[in-house]
């Protein structure tokens, strides 16, 4: 039973990282003036000032030229390692930077959007159970007691 959920956590959180990857392909990346453009023309850029943050974030990531592909090849690979089975605990590692990254978003940038905030904590705890998980595997890596004996 344990198995079959660790299963459902992998195909869970790996499913939500390759939507995720793919989501980031599907619109142009916009002209590199085009808030500027906006601002100069009178029409508005954001209603509020926090819808302006997040507006500028993800902006900014887009008009880098690089850093939103990235991104989304990031999601892409995560989801697909998670997915396989096979290199389920490596995925869940390449993963960890992504659901951290996208927590601190919502936190910080939409902290009233309390469903998303809950839906992001939850990858997050998932993740992060899933690394706990294969403690036994990764901790040699972290901790050889044996390199420190002396003789």
């Amino acid at each position: 039973m344990k198995r079959y959920l660790f299963i459902a956590l992998n195909l869970i959180l790996g499913g939500m990282m390759f939507y995720g990857g793919i989501k980031k392909f599907e619109k142009p990346t916009p002209p590199p003036t085009e808030i500027v453009d906006t601002v100069k023309s009178g029409q508005e850029v954001a209603p509020t000032v926090e819808i302006l943050k997040i507006k500028n974030y993800i902006f900014g990531m887009r008009q880098s030229g690089f850093f939103w592909e990235f991104l989304g090849i990031a999601e892409l690979l995560a989801g697909i390692l998670l997915i396989s089975q096979v290199f389920a605990r490596v995925g869940a590692f390449v993963t960890l930077p992504l659901t951290i990254n996208i927590f601190l978003f919502h936190l910080f940038l939409e902290p009233h959007e309390v469903g998303e905030l809950l839906q992001t904590l939850g990858l997050l705890v998932i993740n992060l159970v899933l690394i706990a998980e294969s403690y036994r595997i990764w901790k040699p890596l972290l901790w050889n007691p044996r390199m420190y004996k002396s003789h």
